[in-house]
């Protein structure tokens, strides 16, 4: 587990971070998303033990971030996508990731099978003998995620995991962080990509140099905006609006075209009670939704207002 405690960072009179609270069990994707100098890079550099905070504490198992005799310990135990790679480009895609394998000293049998089924989970193997500088800003983003791995970290930390990388490769990396988690890995993740967080993350924060909201994004979406229901009809009588404004459980109504639009408290329970209610007036439904608010609609709405 991953505990922040009021953690903050200072950088002369600049506060990248401050009073920063999270926690983020096992087996968990956590996101950190944010607009840029927000703090998220600045975190994840302090929970891999890279710079040390300026106040507050953060956990991860029973370690602490800002204890010298905890730090190698740490270090072992994650596995770290910086912003940019830092590889070696005259060495080919096998070398670079045998060199960082044996920094972690992993048994050179250990180390082949890591490296072949790295790679070729990241559809690299082929091209493992080429020197890394030839290649592309996707590649060589695949080879850094490759590099996190090599150890079999239980704790894995990704900075913008997917940038660079065309569609097709951003979503095999997708797949293999979830397989990651399905293996019982926790990982925390810095993305500009709203919809990938939707998509991946159980839990996001909200970040602008503090903590502005944590939740899944279902749960920031519920919190932040009305429910609102949709309901298409074949007709709608004029009277309609008046009459079913009166119902107890509907907050607002509106028409829209053939559409009746309302705010309830619980879709859930809701929405067949209207739809009870209408056809005891006679009238036909032809079908309702649910109006869906994105991650990008509850990040604006949050980040935009400086997350008042």
């Amino acid at each position: 587990m991953i505990v922040c405690e009021g953690l903050t960072k200072t950088f002369g009179s600049i506060t990248a971070i401050q009073d920063f609270n999270i926690e983020i069990p096992d087996g968990r994707i956590f996101g950190l998303l944010g607009p840029n100098g927000a703090g998220k890079t600045t975190t994840m550099r302090m929970l891999s033990c890279l710079i040390r905070p300026t106040a507050g504490s953060a956990h991860i198992d029973s370690y602490e971030i800002g204890k010298k005799e905890d730090a190698q310990k740490i270090r072992g135990m994650i596995g770290l996508l910086p912003e940019v790679p830092g590889l070696y480009e005259t060495l080919g895609a096998y070398k670079n990731l045998d060199y960082y394998a044996q920094l972690y000293g992993i048994p050179k049998t250990q180390r082949e099978d890591s490296i072949k089924t790295t790679l070729t989970n990241l559809g690299l193997w082929d091209r493992r003998n080429e020197p890394v500088g030839g290649f592309s800003k996707g590649m060589k983003q695949k080879i850094a995620i490759a590099r996190a791995l090599i150890h079999d970290p239980k704790y894995i930390f990704l900075d913008e995991p997917t940038a660079s990388l065309d569609p097709a490769a951003s979503k095999m990396v997708r797949e293999y962080i979830l397989e990651l988690k399905s293996q019982g890995d926790t990982i925390l993740i810095n993305t500009h990509n709203l919809s990938e967080a939707e998509r991946i993350c159980d839990t996001v924060a909200l970040v602008k140099n503090r903590t502005v909201k944590v939740g899944s994004p279902k749960e920031l979406a519920r919190g932040l905006f009305a429910r609102t229901i949709s309901i298409t009809m074949q007709k709608i009588p004029p009277s309609l609006l008046k009459d079913i404004s009166s119902l107890d459980f509907v907050s607002q109504a509106q028409v829209n075209g053939n559409q009746l639009v309302l705010n309830v408290r619980n879709p859930e329970e809701d929405n067949p009670r209207v739809v009870s209610w209408l056809m005891k007036q006679g009238l036909h439904v032809q079908f309702v939704t649910e109006e869906e608010h994105s991650l990008e609609d509850v990040y604006l709405k949050l980040i935009e207002e400086g997350g008042r």
